[in-house]
């Protein structure tokens, strides 16, 4: 199941550093189990209805090297913290987090040690994250993510991008994905790139009888 964030600018967002923001000093690398903690952490923030918690994350892990999954990074920003309206808090100041779901299910250990840090030796902030399942000669988007302060910069489209580089690396000939047929910006996203309309999975997304659209690019000609 793709599950896209809506990649248009946020209204006013509070003004973070160039070197977070600029997709040109973001970098992309394999996501780890050190990631789990804080994917579910971002996923609770931008993804309302199907977050996934850190025994999906965990989940999802294992099953590599199926399933391929990327984060992009930049330098952390000291003492703020992101949240889904796109705005930055100190953590003083932070409003509540609790909400009415079920808590997610303990975290598992690390096993791998301490958490990443940049190439000037910063703790990473990630600003996004992406995930590729693959078998045989199609290949499904799991999710693509990007965080408030990270949209407009064109990091969407490069998750989907290396998507489709690393789907057509293993061996697909197409890649397939669904997405919330009320989410503008991912469908003008997914379609600039050369994804089609196949069908539609009538009120697919619950709560709210949402139609899920299934979109496929042909990835053959692109080897």
């Amino acid at each position: 199941m793709a599950r896209l964030t809506d990649h248009t600018p946020s209204p006013e967002p509070a003004a973070q550093p160039a070197a977070a923001t600029a997709s040109a000093d973001v970098a992309l690398r394999p996501a780890t189990w050190r990631d789990i903690e804080t994917l579910a952490a971002l996923d609770a923030q931008l993804f309302e209805h199907d977050a996934w918690r850190e025994r999906t994350w965990w989940d999802e892990f294992a099953a590599r090297p199926r399933r391929q999954y990327v984060v992009a990074v930049g330098a952390a920003v000291p003492q703020q913290r992101v949240v889904a309206d796109g705005t930055a808090h100190a953590p003083e100041a932070s409003p509540d987090d609790a909400d009415d779901r079920e808590p997610s299910a303990p975290s598992m250990p690390r096993t791998d040690g301490a958490p990443h840090v940049s190439a000037n030796g910063h703790p990473e902030h990630i600003l996004g994250y992406a995930g590729l399942d693959v078998a045989g000669s199609t290949a499904d988007v799991m999710t693509i993510a990007v965080t408030p302060e990270a949209r407009g910069t064109g990091l969407g489209r490069r998750l989907l991008d290396h998507l489709v580089t690393a789907a057509t690396h293993a061996g697909a000939e197409a890649l397939l994905l669904e997405v919330r047929a009320d989410n503008d910006p991912a469908l003008r996203l997914y379609e600039r790139a050369g994804f089609d309309r196949l069908t539609v999975r009538r009120r697919y997304y619950q709560p709210g009888d949402v139609d899920a659209v299934i979109l496929r690019k042909l990835l053959k000609e692109t080897r």
